[in-house]
C-alpha cells in the first residue's frame, strides 16, 4: 500500500515546540516512540464502512455517515455529503476533501459546487454534529455516536491524546480519503483537499500527515498558532500544556513533510491567521508552493471557497487545466521591488501592495499602486514609509499569484 508513515516515522521525531522554529526549517524535535504514533496511518489508510445519513438529503449529492475512531473507548461515526458526477465509462475523475471551519459543518452547496466542475466530492462534519440546527439557534445538532467537539480542543489538553478533538478531526480527514479512493468512479492518484479558516488549519495538518493527497489549499488556516490571532488560547493553558499542544496539534509540526504542490489563499488583515504566522507555515513545506493574498479579504465559507484561484489550481494538477502564473524569484534593489514569473497567460494587471504601519497585523492599513510588468518581470518603486510589500500578478483569467511579503526594517 503507497501510503508512507511520514515524518513521526520517517524522521522519527517531533518538534517540541514551534514558536523559536527559523521560517525555512522545522523546530527542534522530541523523539517519539515508531510504535506510538499520533495516527494510525495503516488503519485510516482502509476506507470506511459507509452507512446512509436518513433522512438528511440534498439534491445531488448523499448524505452518509463513515466509521471513525473511538471517543472514550466508544466506536464514532462522522456526517458526510458525497457527491459524485457522471462518470462515462472506462473513465474516472479527480476527487476532492472539503474540510468546514468555525461554526459550520458538512456544506452540501460546497460538495455541489465541486461535482459540478467534474471532482467526487466529500465534505465531512469535524466536530460530530450533522447539518441541521438545534432549534432557532445556529448550533449544529450533535449525533450520538460524534467525536469531541471543536474547536481547538484547548479545554481537551489533559485528556488522553486519542479523544482531543485534532486527533478525530484528523483522522476523519484521512479516512474522506482513504473512502474517497475506494470508489470505482473516483482515480485515486488524483484527489486533493481543501478547507477554510479552522479547516485551513486542518488541511496544513492532513498535508503533512497524509501523503497521498495531490495538492493542498488551506484557506486562511495555518501553524505557528502561538504567534497568530490565537496566540492567547494557546497560552492559557500554561507552559506545559502550550508546549504539548503545539507539539502534537500545530501544522508547524507536520507541514515539513507536506511533499504534494500547496496553494496558500488568505487575506491581509485576517483576524486569525496573520501574515507572519502564515508565512512561516507556508515555507515549511519542501514541495511548492503558490500563494494568493488579496488586502483585506473577507473571512467566511463562502468567502473561503469563492476565490477562482483555487479550482484552477486544483485543475492545474488533476484535471488537465492550466497552469496559474508562478512566480520564479522576487527580490528589492534598495528602494526598487522585482518579482520574475512564468505565466502562459497574458498579465493583465500587476500591483504592489504596501503599509505603512506595524503594530498588528489585523489593524494594518494597506494601499496599492501600479507595478510595471515586462517580459516575465514585475517591479514597483517602493514609497517612502512602506514597512511591508509584496507584489501580486493577476492574468486574463482575473487569477491572482503573490510573491512572498516582506519586512523591511527602518
Amino acid at each position: 500500500m503507497k501510503f508512507p508513515l511520514v515524518l513521526f516515522l520517517a524522521l522519527g521525531a517531533l518538534p517540541l515546540c514551534a514558536q523559536d522554529a527559523p521560517p525555512a526549517a522545522p523546530a527542534p524535535a522530541l523523539a517519539v516512540a515508531a510504535d506510538s504514533p499520533l495516527w494510525d496511518l495503516a488503519a485510516l489508510a482502509v476506507a470506511p464502512k459507509v452507512t446512509p445519513a436518513e433522512p438528511l438529503r440534498a439534491e445531488g449529492v448523499k448524505g452518509i455517515f463513515f466509521d471513525s475512531v473511538p471517543y472514550r473507548g466508544k466506536p464514532t461515526k462522522v456526517f458526510a455529503w458525497l457527491g459524485v458526477p457522471k462518470v462515462e465509462p472506462g473513465k474516472k475523475v479527480p476527487g476532492i476533501v472539503l474540510v468546514h471551519g468555525g461554526g459550520g459543518t458538512a456544506f452540501e452547496v460546497w460538495t455541489r459546487l465541486w461535482v459540478e466542475r467534474g471532482y467526487a466530492a466529500i465534505a465531512f462534519d469535524a466536530c460530530g454534529s450533522i447539518p441541521l440546527h438545534v432549534g432557532d439557534s445556529k448550533k449544529w445538532q450533535r449525533h450520538d455516536a460524534g467525536g469531541p467537539p471543536g474547536w481547538g480542543g484547548w479545554e481537551q489538553i489533559s485528556e488522553a491524546r486519542e479523544d482531543q478533538w485534532t486527533h478525530h478531526a484528523v483522522s476523519a480527514g484521512i479516512l474522506a480519503n482513504s473512502l474517497l479512493r475506494s470508489l470505482p468512479e473516483v482515480d485515486p492518484e488524483r484527489i486533493g483537499v481543501t478547507g477554510i479558516s479552522w479547516g485551513g488549519y486542518l488541511t496544513s495538518l492532513l498535508a503533512g500527515v497524509d501523503q497521498r493527497f495531490k495538492f493542498a489549499v488551506p484557506v486562511y488556516g495555518c501553524g505557528f498558532t502561538n504567534e497568530h490571532g490565537f496566540a492567547g488560547k494557546v497560552q492559557e493553558l500554561g507552559e506545559e500544556g502550550a508546549a504539548k499542544w503545539m507539539r502534537w496539534w500545530d501544522p508547524s509540526s507536520y507541514l515539513a513533510g507536506a511533499t504534494m504542490p500547496m496553494l496558500w489563499v488568505n487575506g491581509t488583515n485576517d483576524f486569525a491567521y496573520t501574515m507572519n504566522a502564515w508565512q512561516k507555515s507556508y515555507r515549511l513545506p519542501k514541495s511548492s508552493h503558490t500563494l494568493c493574498l488579496r488586502p483585506r479579504m473577507p473571512h467566511g465559507h463562502e468567502p473561503g471557497w469563492a476565490p477562482k484561484e483555487i479550482a484552477a489550481f486544483a485543475d492545474s494538477l488533476v484535471n488537465g487545466g492550466e497552469l496559474m502564473p508562478i512566480m520564479t524569484d522576487q527580490g528589492r534593489d534598495g528602494r526598487k521591488a522585482w518579482a520574475t514569473f512564468d505565466s502562459g497567460r497574458t498579465i493583465a494587471k500587476a500591483e504592489l501592495h504596501f503599509t505603512r504601519d506595524t503594530g498588528p497585523w489585523q489593524k494594518r492599513t494597506w494601499e496599492a499602486a501600479p507595478a510595471q510588468v515586462a517580459e516575465g518581470l514585475v517591479t514597483a518603486e517602493l514609497p517612502e514609509g512602506a514597512r511591508v510589500y509584496f507584489l501580486n500578478v493577476t492574468d486574463d483569467r482575473e487569477l491572482v499569484v503573490s510573491t512572498e511579503h516582506e519586512e523591511i526594517a527602518e
